[in-house]
């Protein structure tokens, strides 16, 4: 009886894995192989797994033919006898040659798609640097003085929790990379603390970002839309919070997209420039908080025990300004606390002190001007 129930369980539970894999069978590309890519080298890429797929494919049918065929042929029922000889010159050559002229075939294309897939040397008509910073991306468009660092979307944060119904949960960030279609980039990787990877399969480009070291790849992107990565290497507490999004548009909007982003930037000089509020500066700094700060020290400053320290109440938040200003800026020595001189703006560096200072359980009553950050600098 206990022999039944278990047998229809069974039989049940293969048949409910049988309709998951026909209903999601429209998906089977995504789910069981290797896209295609929108860039050359994700085809040849593509091609060339396909090519060694059908032929281990190949292989794996003539040898399990070939076994099954002996099996039946030469059972015992039959009254098969096994032979005398000892071994076969003739078919140790075979078995010698024939898999060594596989390699050979394979690795031809193979050397030619390696080839291709690392010259990154020339044509370029974009020099883009990517930095891996824990944990966040930044980017530097080395032709067009246009730099932003990009971190995971406030949107994910929100429901880290419960991300239920959230599509792109750690997929989306608050400011994506945006490239034309039809040109060749070049990326240039590195990281400013410990090694990470820059991740997009539609791309074909995984490559380390290591300290003190310049790793490139390269890519034309043929379709526009949006792409979206993740940093593939494991980097720290908050790897999985590291999303890579590129939208590829046409160079007129391209070139749209770069004079907004530089007149972002003028503005942001000038509001450096400016006395803000200390309601202004604490609604700000709660946001550059949140993307900053939050993932070690709370998103209320209690912090991690044993691992990162509390802000409510803390020394460095309710002491010396000067010292305040001097750990957010340039970190601190022997510790995981990140100098953020040059990952925020002035505007972004007052506006979190002064929020540290007077929220999150403290309140100093003190302000951090723009213009007090400019001249620590």
């Amino acid at each position: 009886m206990n022999f039944n129930k278990a047998t229809r369980r069974w039989s049940a539970g293969l048949v409910g894995v049988v309709s998951m894999l026909m209903v999601s069978s429209a998906h089977a590309e995504y789910v069981l192989n290797m896209t295609k890519g929108v860039t050359p080298i994700s085809r040849q890429v593509y091609d060339l797994h396909m090519l060694v797929l059908w032929i281990c494919v190949v292989i794996g049918v003539i040898v399990f033919a070939v076994m099954a065929w002996s099996i039946i042929h030469h059972r015992k029922s039959k009254g098969a006898e096994a032979a005398t000889f000892h071994e076969s010159t003739t078919v140790e050559i075979i078995w010698t040659v024939a898999p060594l002229a596989i390699l050979i075939g394979i690795a031809i294309p193979a050397t030619g798609t390696l080839l291709d897939l690392e010259d990154a040397r020339t044509n370029a008509v974009i020099n883009l640097q990517v930095t891996g910073i824990q944990w966040k991306w930044k980017y530097n468009y080395l032709d067009e003085g246009v730099e932003f660092i990009s971190s995971l979307a406030q949107s994910s944060r929100d429901v880290v929790n419960d991300p239920t119904g959230n599509e792109n949960y750690l997929l989306e960030v608050d400011q994506p990379i945006v490239l034309p279609i039809n040109k060749k980039i070049r990326f240039l990787f590195g990281s400013d603390d410990v090694i990470h990877s820059w991740w997009v399969p539609a791309f074909a480009i995984k490559q380390d970002a290591i300290p003190g070291f310049i790793n490139d790849s390269w890519a034309t992107i043929e379709k526009p839309g949006t792409y979206r990565g993740q940093c593939a290497e494991l980097c720290g507490k908050d790897h999985g919070f590291m999303p890579i999004v590129v939208k590829a548009v046409t160079q007129s909007e391209y070139e749209q997209w770069i004079a907004g982003k530089k007149a972002e930037a003028d503005a942001v000089a000038a509001a450096a420039e400016q006395q803000w509020s200390m309601q202004d500066l604490l609604a700000k700094g709660e946001t550059v908080y949140a993307v900053n700060c939050a993932a070690c020290h709370g998103p209320t400053g209690t912090g991690i025990p044993g691992l990162f320290p509390a802000m409510t109440n803390s020394p460095v938040a309710t002491g010396d300004v000067a010292e305040h200003m001097n750990v957010v800026m340039n970190g601190k020595s022997g510790t995981a606390m990140a100098a953020y001189k040059t990952q925020l703006s002035d505007v972004d560096l007052a506006a979190v002190i002064t929020f540290e200072r007077n929220s999150l359980g403290n309140s100093v009553g003190d302000l951090v001007q723009p213009s007090a950050i400019k001249n620590a600098r």
